[in-house]
């Protein structure tokens, strides 16, 4: 039985309070719902993606064998964005560009990010308090380019403790409850506003660049002429960068994090100009977009700046 909206909304309200009714209402809302392990954000089926229905009798068929499932929210069958604004664990702090505006959450960061493009905050939508206390804005998914998950981790995505989760990734949805060691709690519907578009400059921000193709000549960094640098660092520079842009997905953010450490080390012991660097890398991060799941310029310069901080902080005084 294909999902008929009345007759979600009527099955929710004869089974109110269990989690099943929560399934059914997002189902009604023409969400793809797949039960997560209670108490818990993983799914409790395998292909969660594949499972994602809003088939009203799958729907209970899930919950009869898993009654107090959570409930997952495919995002991308879904045709959903959903920004997560996250509550920081101990010990996780804002970087010190953050730490002097007073941001202390993922909402502070979108609203000093909203201010720097000259853009309202984006908090007309449908929105969810999470177990831990952040929240959840859903947006629906622009039509002419298809975003991926991005984190916030290390300052990528759209910045510090906001993650996104578009195709390929999932939300727990309202009515779960998380019970873990770092936080418990029940997700929680604040705002029931259909969701909105989600806002263009957002969009931009998460579109990620194209990856370019191999100029004939080679690539900038591997035809670049440094003036006053050893041979060496200069080798150093090349044969990191080339690492970088042969990094298939799934190794990219270790792999540029550790060339930009690397070379932080020979820029700390002033053999190597930042400005360089920051330079070669980028556009070797860029080259290997063209391997698939590309990254944003966003978030390559976040693990650049990264590394290069941490590399400059030890110089490296003698040719490896």
């Amino acid at each position: 039985m294909n999902v008929d909206a009345a007759l979600a909304r009527n099955l929710a309200r004869a089974t109110h309070g269990r989690p099943v009714s929560f399934a059914l209402l997002a189902a009604a809302r023409g969400w793809s719902v797949f039960p997560v392990v209670s108490g818990d954000k993983r799914p409790a089926v395998r292909d969660w993606e594949g499972e994602a229905t809003t088939d009203v009798d799958l729907i209970r068929g899930h919950w009869a064998r898993r009654p107090a499932a959570n409930v997952g929210i495919a995002c991308g069958p879904s045709r959903l964005m959903v920004v997560d604004l996250d509550v920081p664990k101990p010990g996780q702090v804002p970087p010190p560009e953050l730490a002097e505006l007073d941001v202390r959450w993922g909402l502070d960061t979108l609203t000093v990010l909203a201010h720097n493009h000259g853009q309202a905050l984006p908090l007309e939508t449908f929105t969810v308090r999470t177990g831990r206390g952040g929240l959840h804005l859903y947006f629906t998914a622009p039509e002419r380019v298809q975003l991926r998950n991005t984190s916030g981790r290390d300052g990528g995505g759209l910045g510090w403790m906001i993650d996104t989760r578009a195709n390929g990734g999932f939300v727990v949805g309202p009515g779960s409850r998380v019970d873990q060691p770092d936080g418990a709690g029940r997700y929680t519907v604040i705002d029931r506003t259909d969701p909105a578009p989600l806002p263009d400059w957002l969009t931009r921000l998460l579109t990620p660049t194209p990856a370019p193709t191999r100029p004939a000549g080679g690539w900038p960094w591997q035809t670049a002429q440094l003036r006053d640098v050893p041979a060496y660092a200069a080798a150093a520079l090349r044969r990191e960068a080339e690492q970088v842009a042969d990094t298939k997905p799934g190794a990219r953010h270790h792999t540029l994090n550790r060339a930009a450490f690397s070379l932080g080390t020979l820029v700390g012991a002033g053999t190597l100009p930042r400005e360089a660097v920051e330079d070669a890398l980028r556009d070797a991060a860029l080259a290997a977009n063209r391997y698939g799941d590309p990254n944003t310029v966003r978030e390559i310069n976040a693990i650049i700046r990264s590394g290069l901080t941490a590399g400059m902080a030890r110089p490296r005084t003698t040719a490896a």
